[in-house]
């Protein structure tokens, strides 16, 4: 699948998948849950708080 296909499954641009791919852009959980639902992909998240901030792992 392209960056092209995948965003236009997920409601973004290619540039954001891109984004995306190689780490260089904060996503959003929603986001995220979208490529996984469009990937047909299995996940699961553990969130732990630390100093104020959500780390998900």
């Amino acid at each position: 699948m392209t960056q092209e296909e995948l965003g236009k499954l997920v409601g973004v641009q290619k540039v954001q998948i891109s984004k995306l791919e190689n780490s260089t852009n904060s996503a959003t959980i929603d986001t995220i849950l979208r490529v996984f639902k469009a990937l047909k992909a299995e996940i699961s998240f553990n969130v732990k708080l630390e100093d104020n901030f959500v780390k998900l792992t």
